[in-house]
């Protein structure tokens, strides 16, 4: 599997001058690419193949007056940019067609100066590599200082450097690794995600959100005000723009890290994890979007799947219509309803439960149910047709 490792740069002000020269030839090749093609499509022309687009915007123009400073960067990062704006194409086509799953993807845009996010990309035909003294040596750039946090498990074959919107420069390695499984353990354990605990697992044990957001929204209050007081395009307001950018940072980092430490614990101590696919985009959407997005959900239970495969643990998703709130582990029975303000409530049956420590249990009895056994198939026989000697009910019958 291919895992990502990123890592910050600390450029010289030289080298940042050479970054944002080549975060801008990049753009441009990009916008010129797209430019060609909407041009070519209104004028009812055929569509512009990949190599007659790169001998326009690329090797055509750094021999005209306006383009030829593309010259004074890398090749390779005009090629790659252009790679994206292909790629982006092919992706929007097969969206259309319904060739690509999921939601449905729009046209690519013109890429502006003033975005906060910039990025290029370096292949193994630009030779770029990493020095016997720890630096990472990029063509017409130099040899930029990088704060190595681990070592890189194989060679890698290309480097993208980005700039956030705090204005921090990082490098980002795409590597493939091989798994590499932990020995086994008994424990399975099925997770029930939420708000007031940001996990409960099965066995009772709750987990409190860090809330990072909302710990920081104070101070974010006060930079967002200082922002709003300074004039528009002035030097004040890109500095005061650069702070709060900084401190969302923060926030994102401390929520990552957390995420990271607490995934990992939890693929190390169990054999199998079951967590239920919640519709976040749709909760996104409520009066508690805040604390949704607060809790970054989706990102930690990729991090969960992916962690579970690199260390031949099993991992699953439980149906997001599954009622785990709502059925009783302990006799099956189904409640009518259950609204968010009942944390507590007593089964006609006698079981006494916590809300989401029962959700919790319901989660690992669906994901045993549900998983593929060794050959395949799950382990929950399907819906069969009754046969014709076999006596009937009535639909509703207890």
């Amino acid at each position: 599997m291919r895992l990502r490792y990123n890592f910050r740069l600390y450029p010289t002000p030289g080298q940042r001058h050479a970054l944002a020269r080549a975060f801008g030839c990049a753009r441009v090749v990009f916008n010129d690419g797209l430019r060609a093609r909407h041009d070519a499509r209104e004028n009812g022309q055929p569509y512009i193949s990949d190599g007659e687009l790169s001998k326009r915007v690329i090797t055509q123009a750094k021999n005209t007056p306006d383009r030829d400073w593309l010259g004074e960067v890398s090749a390779v990062v005009l090629q790659q940019a252009l790679a994206d704006l292909n790629t982006a194409y092919r992706n929007f086509f097969a969206s259309v067609t319904g060739k690509r799953q999921g939601p449905k993807l729009a046209p690519p845009r013109f890429r502006s100066r003033k975005d906060n996010r910039q990025a290029i990309r370096f292949t193994k035909n630009a030779r770029f590599s990493i020095t016997t003294g720890g630096k990472l040596r990029l063509p017409k750039i130099g040899d930029v200082p990088v704060r190595w946090s681990r070592d890189l498990p194989a060679g890698p074959s290309s480097v993208t450097v980005v700039k956030d919107r705090a204005g921090r420069y990082f490098a980002s390695f795409v590597i493939e690794v091989a798994e590499r499984p932990l020995p086994s353990v008994e424990p399975e354990t099925g997770i029930d995600l939420g708000l007031s605990a940001f996990a409960v697992l099965s066995n009772g044990r709750k987990i409190d959100s860090p809330r990072f957001l909302r710990r920081a929204e104070k101070k974010l209050k006060r930079l967002q005000r200082a922002l709003s007081r300074k004039a528009e395009g002035s030097n004040n307001r890109a500095k005061a723009r650069q702070k709060v950018a900084r401190q969302h940072a923060k926030v994102a980092d401390a929520r990552r890290e957390f995420h990271h430490q607490l995934s990992t614990r939890i693929v190390r101590d169990n054999q199998a994890i079951y967590v239920e696919d919640l519709a976040v985009k749709g909760l996104a959407r409520t009066r508690v979007a805040k604390s949704v997005h607060d809790a970054g959900w989706s990102a930690f239970a990729g991090m969960l799947e992916y962690k579970a495969r690199l260390y031949g643990r099993i991992f699953h998703r439980i149906d997001r219509w599954f009622p785990s709130s709502k059925l009783c582990s302990g006799c099956g029975a189904l409640a009518e309803s259950m609204p968010l303000a009942v944390r507590w409530w007593t089964c006609p049956c006698g079981a006494v439960h916590d809300r989401d420590v029962n959700a919790a249990i319901n989660i690992l009895a669906a994901g045993r149910a549900e998983r593929p056994n060794a050959c395949g198939a799950q382990v929950r026989p399907g819906p069969g047709l009754a046969q014709r000697e076999e006596a009937g009910s009535l639909r509703g019958a207890a």
